[in-house]
């Protein structure tokens, strides 16, 4: 019998080659659930990955890149999950008014911009993220990591700053209490301290350089998008 994949001849339960199965399982319930757990990776756990990554960000996150990227749930996977938690729990709580909102009465394209980074913060994190990685990249220049493995180390940091903000919202929801522009502050805290303990955790100037990154990172992000809108603006107008 050859591969259904591959046509390698097969002498064994599994492809030598590709790996394939020699008989695919019937698509049942289980292989459902045991095919969201793979995607999600929850056979290592979400909750194991995010307790490693408050309790020692850089070491973790530095084991992914080099030794082992089998014990953390995928970077990608991560923050949109997370941002997935934030969305669900704004919805119910609609916390994000109290910390974030966009007004403008002439509805420019920068607004409408605006308002899709609001409400699609997994993505627009993520684009955040390459310009905070900009800056972080040349503020650590002479650390060997290329700005992919950066956009990995974010990915994790800016993950857990959606469920700092999740959390936070869900204080707001019960208690009504007006606590949301602390919600900014401590996931600001973190991804500073995280970015720092990932290159340096015993230098002062590792988290320096990691509070210049995230600030400077955040705002040429918002010129961006400021530049982008007008220049739509200007074009459609004439």
């Amino acid at each position: 019998m050859n591969c259904l994949n591959c046509n390698t001849e097969l002498n064994s339960n599994f492809c030598p080659d590709c790996g394939q199965p020699k008989t695919l399982k019937r698509i049942n319930g289980y292989y459902i659930v045991h095919e969201i757990e793979h995607v999600l990776h929850f056979e290592r756990g979400i909750l194991y990955t995010i307790k490693e990554l408050i309790t020692n960000p850089g070491q973790n996150i530095r084991n992914y890149l080099t030794e082992n990227r089998s014990r953390l749930v995928k970077p990608i996977i991560f923050i949109i999950v997370t941002s997935l938690i934030y969305s669900v729990s704004n919805h119910f709580f609609h916390f994000q008014d109290g910390y974030m909102s966009f007004l403008d009465s002439q509805k420019t394209t920068t607004s409408a911009i605006l308002k899709w980074v609001q409400v699609n913060l997994g993505y627009s994190n993520i684009m955040m993220g390459i310009f905070i990685a900009l800056w972080t990249k040349l503020f650590f220049k002479k650390r060997d990591y290329n700005i992919f493995e950066i956009l990995i180390l974010l990915c994790f940091v800016m993950g857990i700053g959606m469920l700092i903000y999740a959390i936070f919202g869900l204080v707001y929801g019960l208690t009504h209490l007006n606590i949301m522009q602390f919600a900014g502050i401590a996931a600001f805290i973190y991804s500073t301290w995280a970015i720092g303990n990932f290159y340096d955790r015993g230098k002062a100037s590792s988290y320096i350089k990691a509070f210049f990154a995230y600030i400077l990172g955040m705002i040429t992000f918002s010129l961006a998008i400021m530049i982008v809108g007008t220049l739509i603006d200007l074009v459609i107008k004439h």
